[in-house]
């Protein structure tokens, strides 16, 4: 497949961008916890509030992605990292429901308009799968600093330095973006043809897998400390997680490009992710919980990223990817409110079994995308 080629400082930017956007995947359980703990939040309050954030950037990114050619992605970017950006800086002094729920939906609509640019920027790179798994790598070195740093800040400083310092990726994101933000060349990129029902499917199986993820994840500091962990083992455990993400999954990903089929992966992936939500659900022995959940995002991370490199071969146009946002956050966004509800009502250990239905149904839109006329085993445009 032919791509363009980024100059570094083009690409840095575009992994920065990659990772403030996608903040929801490493920040949910200290951003659920802190609603709840600090603000005392119901878990179905707390949910609802990141549910507006994350239908905020879906509905950006459905509007969007489709024009993503026609746009000036570098403008966009920046000015969607800045609204952000100043969104978390003006929630650090807020405190009611209301208020926190409207600057969510801001700051999601802002911040999914920008991570459409950079993520369908990335489908154009000559690589986007190496890319994509470079960008994984940063994010999980991210997350080492950012799950370590900000309770500590927080003990200090309270709830306000959680926003605080989203608000400070997000402005770091929107300089980035305007001084290195790498243009889209013409071509091909000019083209808009239909998706394919492969692509459609694809998509579908990565949003419901997306969605097991938040559902359990958004709620692992609430499950370890409900289990009676001590908080800084559950800590411990989020730390480690970051370290996991960061040596496993992205760099696993970009060893294995062309040793193993995206098929193969999409198949095991949500079946590996519901086998993990039963044990982070249910499991009372720390022993069994902690490892299960240190490694349950790393799943999500490298079955994404050859999902990533799938839909930008079937669409080398770059809107596929650029829909990147709106088919992880859809997903994203149902899960905390949903996850919070079922916490709630019946019981953690129900979210597990909610897990292993959903992977299900991921795995028959991957299966069914295989036999749609674009096979995952895909290798050029």
């Amino acid at each position: 497949m032919s791509g363009q080629k980024f100059k570094v400082a083009g690409a840095a930017a575009l992994v920065i961008g990659h990772c403030a956007g996608m903040l929801d995947l490493i920040a949910l359980p200290i951003w659920v916890g802190a609603l709840v703990e600090r603000l005392a939040f119901t878990p179905q309050m707390a949910g609802a509030v990141l549910t507006l954030f994350l239908l905020g950037a879906v509905l950006a990114s459905v509007v969007l992605a489709p024009r993503f050619n026609r746009m000036n992605q570098r403008l966009v970017a920046a000015i969607g990292f800045s609204v952000t950006a100043v969104a978390f800086f003006i929630a650090a002094e807020r405190t009611q429901f209301a208020e926190l729920a409207i600057l969510h939906l801001v700051a999601g609509l802002a911040l999914g308009s920008a991570l459409s640019m950079v993520h369908g920027t990335m489908g154009r790179a000559a690589n986007p799968h190496r890319l994509f798994a470079m960008a994984g790598i940063a994010i999980g070195l991210f997350a080492i600093v950012l799950l370590g740093l900000i309770p500590q800040l927080m003990i200090v400083f309270g709830i306000p330095a959680l926003f605080q310092t989203f608000g400070g990726v997000m402005a770091f994101a929107a300089v980035s973006s305007i001084l290195f933000f790498p243009k889209v060349e013409g071509g091909i990129a000019e083209e808009r043809p239909p998706f394919s029902r492969a692509i459609w499917l694809t998509i579908l199986g990565i949003g419901f897998m997306t969605f097991n993820q938040a559902m359990v994840f958004s709620f692992v500091e609430v499950i370890g400390r409900a289990r009676g962990f001590e908080a800084s083992h559950v800590l411990g455990v989020l730390i480690a997680l970051g370290v996991v993400n960061f040596l496993v999954p992205s760099p696993l990903a970009a060893i294995l490009e062309k040793r193993i089929s995206a098929t193969v992966v999409t198949q095991v992936g949500p079946a590996v992710q519901a086998v993990l939500a039963i044990i982070v659900t249910s499991a009372t022995a720390f022993q069994i919980w902690a490892p299960a959940a240190a490694v349950f995002v790393a799943v999500q991370i490298f079955t994404h990223t050859f999902v990533f490199g799938l839909l930008a071969r079937l669409d080398p146009t770059g809107r596929a990817v650029a829909a990147t946002p709106a088919m992880l956050m859809v997903g994203a966004a149902l899960g905390p409110i949903f996850g919070g509800a079922l916490g709630e009502n019946l019981g953690f250990p129900a979210l597990g079994l909610m897990a292993c239905v959903v992977a299900a149904i991921s795995i028959s839109f991957f299966t069914i995308a295989r036999s749609a006329g674009g096979s995952l085993k895909v290798t050029t445009a």
